[in-house]
């Protein structure tokens, strides 16, 4: 008989989902309440921005250091923090008094963010040895992530629109409170690496890098790109960024190991998850702005708008898992790279007339696509590292997405910056076109770097 202190694959599997769902969760309802924020705090379009990103820079710069963490103190431990600092944050942000107060809780929450999602992955491989089950896992842990982005929107607009926007933030306490105790008493304890070093300068280069791009991007829609504060931010980022590679190039104990990079299925994979999260992300900020500012939805109908995008999320993840096995990673993460382009490209003539109904169709496809993707890369990638090395590359993995996403936010933000609506609208065209050239791009990518089946040879 088993006891309730030992490890429980279906305890760990929930406590796993919750600690995505937390996290996007926080991404999907912050956009209903984007107008709500405009008009508390007479925030324009790159403050909008700010609260978006601020989260998602922290987010994606400490993720490669969140699993190495993992890898050297035990992915339970480094998953617990995660709840605790994600929970405390999101009080936080639930009692801003300013718009600047909030920015800073965002950030923290971002740290709390980047220990949940790959340590909760790495628990996710400890409890599920047999790859059958670890792909089911991974497929569940998506559909958690699924469920948190169509839910999220309809439960924030609604919370928006009858208790506040700050009602939005303080959803996430009781769910950390459960991720935390399900973890603690369920999770698979691990002995910690000890020789495992941690490289701080990798860290803070990383760190800078983002942070300067982040800047110039976003900052580029008030000031433009001419800006001197805008190139020197790209310099910087230039600078920051070829540190980087150098030092993680003759580190031992580099939080990117020089081996990682140098792998097909880990490079195809990092690549197709920063271009699936820049359109995904990037169209959400947008549609946010674009269903609240020019139709002048109300924040639940928001919420309702964006439900056949996000809801189809939950089921396509779930069928990823079982169709990866029949077709193959390679083929399955090409056919769904196109068919989020397709669907994208659908939206096009729907725009053109103003049709919300017009819409749910490419909806459908352009979700369905990413659904099917996100899982499917997730399984090529720690299938393709060993269990020692299974923080780490769930770090870069979720680190190449986020920062997908900050980038996203940030250059479609730059698309759609004036509120005027001819010329906003042809920003929603721009948005559009360079999403489906990306998503084309990652396609061939998939197609030239993934295997044909779940990779069995381990990286050491």
């Amino acid at each position: 008989m088993r006891s309730a202190s030992q490890p429980h694959p279906v305890f760990v599997q929930i406590a796993a989902c919750l600690g995505f769902v937390v996290v996007l969760i926080d991404v999907s309802v912050v956009n209903v309440a984007l107008d709500a924020l405009r008009r508390a705090f007479r925030a324009d379009v790159t403050d909008l921005q700010w609260v978006v990103n601020a989260y998602a820079l922290v987010f994606a710069s400490t993720l490669l250091m969140a699993g190495a963490l993992g890898d050297r103190f035990g992915a339970k431990r480094i998953l617990m923090a995660g709840y605790a600092i994600f929970t405390l944050a999101s009080v936080g942000c639930g009692l801003a008094p300013s718009l600047s107060a909030l920015i800073i809780w965002r950030l923290v929450q971002g740290i709390g963010a980047s220990l949940l999602v790959p340590n909760s992955l790495s628990v996710l491989r400890q409890a599920f040895d047999d790859a059958t089950a670890r792909s089911r896992a991974i497929g569940w842990w998506g559909a958690g992530g699924g469920i948190a982005l169509a839910t999220g929107p309809v439960i924030g607009g609604l919370l928006v629109a009858l208790c506040g926007w700050r009602s939005i933030f303080l959803l996430n306490v009781p769910v950390g409170i459960i991720g935390m105790a399900l973890t603690a008493r369920y999770a698979p304890t691990t002995a910690p690496q000890a020789d495992r070093r941690l490289d701080l300068s990798g860290q803070v280069t990383a760190a800078s890098t983002l942070a300067a791009l982040t800047f110039a991007l976003t900052e580029a829609s008030r000031l433009g790109w001419e800006s001197p504060i805008v190139i020197g931010a790209f310099f910087v980022c230039i600078a920051a960024g070829v540190t980087f590679f150098c030092l993680q190039r003759h580190n031992p104990a580099a939080m990117l190991p020089p081996a990682l990079l140098s792998h097909k299925i880990v490079v195809g994979t990092t690549v197709i998850g920063l271009l699936i999260n820049l359109v995904f992300y990037g169209i959400v900020f947008t549609f946010s702005l674009l269903f609240q500012l020019i139709w002048h939805l109300t924040p639940e109908r928001t919420g309702l708008a964006f439900l056949p995008m996000m809801a189809i999320l939950m089921m396509m993840n779930l069928v990823a898992g079982r169709l990866v096995g029949r077709i193959g990673v390679r083929a399955l993460t090409t056919i769904a790279l196109l068919l989020a382009a397709a669907g994208y490209l659908l939206m096009l003539p729907a725009l053109a007339v103003q049709s919300y109904w017009l819409l749910v169709v490419p909806m459908l496809l352009a979700s369905s696509g990413i659904a099917l993707t996100i899982p499917t890369i997730t399984t090529s990638m720690i299938g393709a590292v060993s269990n020692t090395q299974s923080g780490i590359a769930s770090g870069l993995l979720n680190a190449a997405r986020q920062i997908g996403g900050v980038i996203g936010v940030a250059l479609f933000g730059f698309f759609v910056r004036h509120t005027e609506p001819s010329l906003f609208m042809r920003g929603v065209e721009e948005t559009l076109l360079v999403s489906v050239a990306l998503l084309g791009v990652g396609a061939v990518v998939a197609y030239r770097n993934l295997a044909h089946r779940e990779s069995s040879t381990f990286l050491l």
